[in-house]
């Protein structure tokens, strides 16, 4: 009885996997046709921030009695400050619009082109695949001067820190006496040759600086590039609405939005005109029924994209957003074998650049 069971369940599963064996949809050349995605928009902020860390000096305690400079740092600082935010309107394929062109004899549109991951470029023509914009490099800090390496021998052999801090004082001023007497040409060894003082100077001003860091610390600042992605929806009643994007902090940069020690950053997509109604699924479905084969294309709505901090703000754009647009019908027609048809699409919008 139990071989009989397990024998029957075994025949069950089987049957249910034939009957049930879904194949998912993918992009490309089938037996029945050409699968293509339609894109929808994304859109990549990229936010280029200054970070300068202040580092104190090793005689900090010490500035205000030997070089009069009371306002020296005496701890690690760090100041983020925004440089710049821009926008890239991107292309990802949308699941909700995935379309077949069905091989016929009397038609040449399956002769297409599409990107690796099933956007539609073209039909009867070659297109070239745009690459993702790059993003800005980032900009590392220099390499902190030292201090210690413009040292005299006297110095570096005094007992103790005030001692070190009183020599390298009196050395700051020896070094400056000596600069404005070339500058002045007053001093014993001034150059005649103005590329040769320009030299001399510098290696005074490199000597001032490593020595004067000692007392004043260093600030010394990067360039840092984030992104982040925001999907505008799909629903046009929700056009014009505000979004939180992120906050900025001062002290710690880019932070995430329930971080209470940033400001936030918000953005705003105000439609540039009326915007189409909704259509709900089924009447898209019905619609595509009735209208037969063709090709699918978007026909997407200008947005007008507000990136604000404050009162301050940081970015106004105009850009194409496709999910708040229309999908429209190119017949079938066009495609007849006595047509030479060729359209080509733009690849970030999937609408069209080109019809011949």
């Amino acid at each position: 009885m139990k071989k009989t069971l397990l024998a029957l369940f075994a025949l069950c599963a089987t049957a249910l996997s034939a009957q049930t064996e879904v194949a998912p949809f993918r992009p490309g050349v089938t037996l029945d046709g050409v699968n293509y995605f339609l894109p929808k928009t994304v859109l990549r902020i990229v936010i280029t921030a200054d970070k300068a860390v202040t580092e104190p000096g090793e005689f900090a305690a010490y500035a205000d009695r030997y070089l009069r400079q009371p306002a020296v740092p005496t701890a690690t600082t760090t100041e983020w400050t925004l440089k710049q935010v821009a926008l890239q309107a991107l292309g990802i394929p949308d699941s909700t619009k995935a379309f077949n062109i069905k091989l016929k004899s009397k038609t040449s549109a399956p002769l297409v082109r599409l990107t690796d991951d099933g956007l539609l470029l073209s039909v009867n023509t070659e297109a070239e695949v745009q690459p993702e914009p790059p993003l800005p490099r980032r900009v590392a800090a220099p390499k902190a001067v030292s201090g210690r390496d413009a040292m005299t021998h006297e110095i570096l052999s005094a007992g103790s820190t005030a001692k070190m801090a009183q020599l390298t004082a009196e050395e700051i001023y020896d070094l400056r006496d000596s600069r404005n007497a070339l500058i002045r040409g007053e001093a014993d060894n001034t150059p005649k040759d103005g590329a040769q003082l320009k030299l001399m100077l510098d290696n005074l001003d490199a000597q001032l600086f490593a020595l004067e860091s000692l007392f004043k610390g260093q600030t010394l600042t990067s360039t840092e590039v984030q992104a982040l992605t925001f999907e505008p929806a799909a629903d046009p009643a929700q056009a014009g609405r505000r979004y939180q994007l992120c906050r900025f902090s001062r002290r710690l940069g880019l932070v995430d939005n329930d971080d209470l020690s940033g400001e936030p950053v918000w953005i705003t997509l105000r439609p540039l005109g009326n915007l189409p109604a909704a259509a709900a699924d089924a009447d898209v479905a019905k619609k595509r029924a009735k209208t037969g084969q063709g090709l699918w294309v978007n026909q997407p709505a200008r947005v007008q994209v507000v990136i604000e901090m404050g009162a301050e703000t940081l970015l106004n754009a105009d850009v194409p957003i496709c999910q708040l647009g229309t999908t429209e019908l190119l017949s079938d027609a066009l495609f007849n074998r006595k047509l030479d048809t060729r359209v080509t699409l733009y690849q970030d919008t999937g609408s069209v650049k080109s019809l011949e």
